[in-house]
């Protein structure tokens, strides 16, 4: 009955994914390197090869080149609300799923939506669109990407606040990388082509340094080639017996530290293609009546990006936490625990007890590796 069960969900989960709509995803290293103009001129082609295409959100910023191509373009109107005493423009998800174009245009995925609006993100609008077997063609820059956050900030000085979860992106159907080198950015800035020209100084000792650049077009070049992999991966390596990376982030309570984990593993399965999870082990110093409420809220914050990144969470209570390693390395077939620096305090507890040589030996007799992060 179980395998007929199982068998039957597949067989469901198969025909709701053939309901859903298609997404399309432009990618770039930042912005203006011209991911809203490859789509509008897409739209184009789209509409006069006779697809019923709209136009659900568009950001021109203003640049004239980009602007001009909206013209013959169906547009839905955005819908508006006051917020603040301000009247403001968001994406009318309503009106998309009454027209059910067969093709719907929706820029600046990382979007944040008004207050008061259904979702929190416009990537959850987008969602809700394909849920509804729409498709979508959208765009986003590689500084946007959840697992990329630190790692941005270490490039760039900046924290980028508007993301989406790594699950996003490796939902699309297709994803385009539009690709420039640094020089030709440098002087689309320079020409006023990206931001006005009381914006173009700070920008070009800031963000759009060439270092900067560099390093984001690469960020970008190999999330794109990742994504290749995967789809060779899932769509045409069927039927091989291929060993299947599975990975075990191994968290405490220290919340910056915990991220790092989480982020850095998140994107080693999301190179590999490979599901992952999150482990905490709640010692009896952190039980419920006893950790510290600002503890407990960063541990539910850490579960939720997690979760947003694709990982299944693992909450055991237990004195020792290398057993609990051992045990879910065990029950879920991992290949590789992830554990932050020696700093943190699961690696001072791990280290302290007589059975750390026994998890280092267990997991090199089960084939795991063990990789300790920065």
């Amino acid at each position: 009955m179980n395998e007929s069960r199982k068998s039957a969900e597949e067989f469901l989960h198969l025909i709701n994914k053939s309901k859903r709509g298609k997404l399309k995803i432009y990618i770039g290293m930042s912005a203006g390197v011209g991911k809203t103009y490859r789509m509008l001129q897409e739209a184009h082609v789209l509409l006069q090869n006779g697809i019923d295409v709209k136009i659900g959100y568009i950001e021109t910023h203003s640049r004239k080149e980009t602007h001009s191509l909206l013209e013959g373009l169906p547009i839905i109107p955005r819908r508006k609300l006051f917020y603040k005493g301000k009247e403001l423009e968001e994406l009318d998800v309503p009106a998309i799923l009454i027209l059910r174009p067969e093709i719907v245009i929706v820029d600046e995925l990382a979007h944040t939506n008004i207050e008061g609006s259904k979702n929190k993100k416009r990537w959850q609008d987008v969602m809700d669109i394909l849920e509804a077997g729409i498709n979508v063609i959208s765009a986003v820059n590689i500084q946007h990407l959840e697992s990329l956050n630190d790692e941005v900030k270490a490039v760039t000085g900046i924290e980028v606040a508007e993301r989406i979860p790594d699950t996003v992106l490796a939902s699309a159907d297709e994803v385009v990388n539009i690709d420039l080198t640094a020089d030709e950015l440098i002087l689309r800035l320079k020409e006023g082509k990206i931001y006005e020209q009381s914006k173009i100084p700070s920008a070009l000792s800031n963000f759009f340094k060439n270092e900067n650049i560099l390093q984001l077009r690469e960020l970008a070049l190999k999330e794109v080639a990742s994504q290749v992999t995967r789809k060779v991966e899932s769509d045409i390596i069927i039927g091989k017996s291929l060993k299947k990376e599975r990975f075990l982030a191994c968290i405490s309570s220290n919340e910056k530290t915990a991220r790092n984990v989480i982020r850095k593993t998140a994107r080693l399965a999301n190179y590999y293609n490979s599901k992952w999870f999150l482990l905490y082990v709640q010692i009896p110093k952190e039980s419920a009546d006893r950790i510290s409420l600002s503890k407990q809220r960063h541990l539910i914050n850490n579960f939720k990006l997690a979760t947003e990144l694709g990982g299944e969470i693992v909450k055991v209570e237990s004195r020792n936490i290398a057993f609990s390693i051992m045990e879910q390395c065990d029950e879920k077939s991992i290949t590789t625990v992830c554990i932050g620096k020696p700093h943190l305090d699961i690696w001072r507890i791990i280290w302290a007890t007589d059975t750390f040589n026994s998890l280092l030996k267990r997991l090199s007799k089960q084939n795991v590796d063990l990789v300790i992060l920065s």
